[in-house]
């Protein structure tokens, strides 16, 4: 399964009718990536396009329908997209094939099984928490703050957040905040308690703080037992019952 991280994302531009073998290009490319363990891949046909024999095509005018751009696209490892290159280059005898660094940002895959027998895992060492105040009321591109920096956090990989809100404060503005009766209860404050290793929450730190205009943010070393349970795989059921 394709990691998260650096990537390649390879595209192959070719026309619909160009054949391989008597059977169409796109689909050897496809079974040829399929059959080599590529995580996925998408061919796309374009309504209307021109390549280096500038000639039209475009499926408004009948006549020029012919030849209509393929795009194929996939990503995959380095090492994997440098296995593949050699066998797509000789198959690409009229077209173009492009090559971009990119970063796969969150890879996931639903069916994924469960390791056999990770029933518990212990982790126990030093790790950093760290807590971060700001006001209910406070937002970011239009959403809650709160809200956005739990979002941030998932994306990082960062273990685990919680949100906690308070029922009475006050920050560096001397205004109480107060559950309960208006004109109080619309900025109750908020606190976020987030717990990682302190490479990772340091990452994190530069992006929270590009994100609040006002509020608090406080590191301190922590020492961290997380317990980790998996489900026990389920046994098929028995024949004989």
């Amino acid at each position: 399964m394709l990691q998260k991280g650096m990537a390649k994302k390879v595209t192959i531009f070719i026309n619909e009718d160009t054949q391989h073998h008597l059977e169409s290009l796109t689909d050897t490319i496809l079974t040829f990536l399929l059959h080599r363990g590529v995580a996925g891949a998408t061919a796309t046909r374009a309504a209307a396009g021109f390549g280096a024999h500038h000639v039209m095509h475009t499926t408004k005018i009948v006549a020029l329908t012919e030849h209509l751009p393929i795009r194929i696209e996939f990503i995959e490892s380095a090492q994997k997209v440098d296995e593949l290159m050699p066998t797509l280059y000789d198959l690409v005898t009229d077209g173009l094939i492009e090559v971009q660094d990119t970063q796969v940002v969150k890879a996931a895959n639903k069916d994924r099984p469960l390791p056999p027998k990770a029933l518990r895992s212990e982790i126990r060492g030093a790790a950093r928490m760290m807590r971060i105040y700001m006001g209910e009321s406070d937002k970011w591109q239009g959403e809650p703050l709160y809200e956005a920096i739990i979002k941030r956090l998932r994306m990082m990989d960062i273990a685990g957040a919680t949100i906690y809100r308070g029922i009475l404060g006050y920050g560096v503005k001397g205004h109480t905040h107060k559950s309960g009766r208006l004109p109080f209860s619309h900025d109750l404050p908020i606190m976020i308690s987030v717990v990682d290793l302190p490479d990772k929450l340091n990452r994190a730190l530069s992006e929270i703080e590009a994100m609040m205009q006002d509020g608090i943010i406080v590191l301190s070393d922590v020492d961290v037992i997380r317990l980790v349970h998996g489900r026990p795989l389920t046994e098929p059921p028995n024949a004989n019952s």
